[in-house]
């Protein structure tokens, strides 16, 4: 099996981006932060791809989500998922396409003890 190569950029600097310094309480000011995270994994090597998605899952707040952008209907994911943290996950499609679906995923919040 041929390796297929992954492009690692750096991010470009905040002065470059906005030509201004960083704002107080934020690592950049330009809130980029607040933006909806979308994880495109066609471009992922389809080996690793159920690993990143994990680990990007895994990173997500309770009420935090992305938009995850799949080839195809990523059913046996979504079904991984369930098995490993049950009812963890909303799914809402986004959209339905033959060569490209998107679902945004939302951590639920924990349920309180007591």
């Amino acid at each position: 099996m041929a390796a297929e190569p992954i492009e690692i950029t750096e991010p470009p600097q905040h002065e470059a981006v906005h030509g201004e310094g960083p704002e107080e309480g934020h690592t950049c000011g330009c809130a980029h932060d607040d933006a909806e995270v979308v994880l495109d994994v066609r471009t992922i090597p389809h080996a690793v791809r159920h690993g990143v998605v994990f680990g990007a899952l895994e990173a997500l707040a309770p009420g935090d989500g992305l938009v995850l952008v799949a080839p195809h209907d990523p059913l046996p994911l979504l079904a991984q998922l369930e098995s490993r943290e049950p009812g963890a996950f909303d799914r809402e499609y986004v959209s339905r396409a033959a060569t490209e679906v998107s679902i945004r995923l939302t951590r639920r919040p924990v349920p309180s003890q007591g």
